[in-house]
């Protein structure tokens, strides 16, 4: 996991600083209306569904909205379907590109995936072309002064994940994916709500990169998330940490 707070904290500084929350909500809650959907309105019984609510509240989703989503899933049949896809590419530099989306349409969320991957330096590859490269985690993180060092890692492997990473910023906590709603309950009942919580796609195979290309790849993941079928993006370009510091403050 060499280099993981790195990649998280990129990650992390694109979550804290989005300031398109409606439209985050929006792809949240579309999740758990597909969940409530497909498996019934009860969490204990229906593991996504359980897995969607805690990403939602990972990302500070209110209340409210969770349940009207997970009331509109369970009402039937009346509610558009969806089809989860993926999609697995190039962005600049040769970074890899997943994308994860969840559509009505998939002659329409291809033509845009493709299209805004085009535009920004990048390709659309066959599927399993960059899919080895990551591995699929449970990723949670919380605010540095949450706790020291040590005693988020101590606490961490305590509720099963497989690894914890701290830095200034924040602790970066991954476990296996099957394990990250018992992992994000027992940590948040020890340090209440993380900052940001959910699935994600940890790469294994870093592509080292300037600074140019980064600051390419990150408008490139800035214009894919803007996509209303579009609910995420990995790449797996690494960076130095003077690169790393000049992009934090770059917004």
């Amino acid at each position: 996991m060499a280099g993981h707070s790195k990649w998280a904290n990129i990650q992390h500084r694109k979550g804290a600083q989005d300031k398109k929350r409606a439209a985050l909500f929006s792809k949240l809650g579309r999740e758990i209306m597909v969940a409530a959907k497909l498996g019934g309105p009860d969490p204990d019984m229906n593991p996504r569904l359980r897995l969607a609510i805690a990403t939602a509240k990972g990302n500070s989703m209110p209340k409210a909205p969770i349940e009207r989503a997970i009331a509109k899933g369970a009402g039937g049949g009346d509610g558009e379907d969806y089809t989860e896809i993926r999609y697995e590419g190039y962005g600049p530099g040769g970074v890899a590109i997943i994308v994860e989306a969840l559509t009505n349409n998939k002659n329409r969320t291809a033509g845009n995936v493709r299209s805004i991957l085009t535009k920004n330096g990048g390709n659309l590859g066959e599927n399993g072309c960059v899919g080895f490269m990551f591995d699929r985690v449970g990723e949670i993180i919380f605010p540095a002064d949450k706790a020291d060092a040590d005693t988020m890692f101590e606490a961490a492997v305590e509720a099963g994940a497989e690894n914890a990473e701290s830095d200034d910023n924040s602790h970066a906590i991954t476990c296996a994916a099957d394990d990250f709603a018992s992992v994000l309950d027992a940590l948040s009942d020890k340090f209440g709500e993380p900052e940001k919580s959910g699935l994600a796609w940890l790469p294994n195979v870093q592509a080292d990169v300037d600074e140019q290309t980064a600051s390419d790849v990150l408008k490139l993941i800035d214009a894919l998330e803007e996509d209303d079928d579009v609910q995420s993006v990995s790449t797996n370009f690494d960076v130095s940490d003077e690169v790393m510091q000049k992009l934090m403050a770059s917004e």
